[in-house]
């Protein structure tokens, strides 16, 4: 696979120097490929913030690379730049972040800072809301009178019109009730699809991770302790357990299920999977 965003022994130092010195990163090799679907779980204090924000460029490494395309992003003023067009990061509880006075204005903030021609900012600010499920109608409102999730959907929008190569999203459904939760998750799946760009989803729900990504990162300690794909992460049950994580519930009645001898694939961890191993299960015990 192609590789669009990399760290290379990357390591990051909070106020080094000090009595207060915190190691948040520690030589951390991370990659994301092309158009892949990524996600980063780890507890609250894992790191998992701060490598984040070192893809865009938002904080520069203490010691290590950031690579982009397969260049260092802090290579001149003009690539950390560009990257941070082509990275885009959605801050946990982004509508806190509106400030222009309608809908479209602040869609359109980035892509207005790209230099784009008004003909094409146009569009991506129309692009953008409907992917993200905003109708023409709310785009000349303040953004202020909206509802919390259409905020969110607002602030999602803006960097969806800068249309990234890569989406970085730190807990996008926080506070939201399941219906919103449903709904975002299926505009980020949305954007996915039609623009074959590399989503990075950090989050702290193994549900919402486990049914959404291909790929799984685990950071704990300012390391990433293991990756890979979700069955196999959530294999590592105990371990995930140790690190303050845990895996899907489906997968953890599965796992009890196999401690009591029920002969039945115990590396589920959605619903589908569930009903699947369950019909193979009754399919088998029909058999005998």
């Amino acid at each position: 696979m192609d590789a669009i965003i990399q760290t290379e022994k990357l390591s990051h130092l909070y106020s080094a120097g000090t009595p207060f010195e915190h190691a948040a990163l520690v030589d951390v090799d991370f990659t994301a490929y092309r158009g892949e679907y990524l996600g980063i779980i780890g507890r609250t204090g894992s790191g998992k913030s701060t490598l984040i924000q070192h893809l865009n460029g938002l904080l520069k490494p203490t010691s290590g690379r950031v690579l982009f395309a397969g260049q260092d992003i802090w290579a001149s003023k003009a690539r950390t730049r560009q990257t941070r067009f082509q990275v885009g990061l959605v801050f946990q509880y982004p509508e806190y972040q509106l400030f222009e006075e309608t809908v479209y204005q602040d869609i359109a903030f980035g892509p207005g800072n790209m230099g784009l021609e008004e003909q094409e900012i146009d569009r991506r600010v129309r692009d953008a809301a409907a992917f993200v499920g905003l109708p023409d109608a709310v785009l000349e409102q303040s953004p202020f009178e909206l509802s919390g999730g259409q905020k969110r959907r607002v602030a999602i929008a803006g960097v969806i019109a800068m249309e990234p190569a890569v989406l970085v999203l730190d807990e996008p459904t926080a506070g939201l009730d399941p219906v919103g939760v449903e709904s975002i998750l299926r505009n980020i799946h949305d954007y996915h699809t039609a623009k074959n760009a590399t989503i990075i989803l950090v989050s702290h729900s193994m549900e919402e991770v486990a049914r959404s990504v291909d790929r799984l990162v685990v950071v704990s300690g300012g390391r990433i302790p293991f990756s890979g794909a979700p069955r196999e992460v959530f294999a590592h049950g105990e371990e995930l357990e140790a690190l303050g994580l845990g895996v899907p519930q489906v997968t953890r009645v599965f796992h009890r299920l196999r401690s009591m001898g029920v002969d039945i694939d115990p590396s589920v961890y959605t619903i589908r999977q569930a009903r699947e191993a369950v019909r193979d299960f009754l399919r088998r015990k029909g058999g005998n």
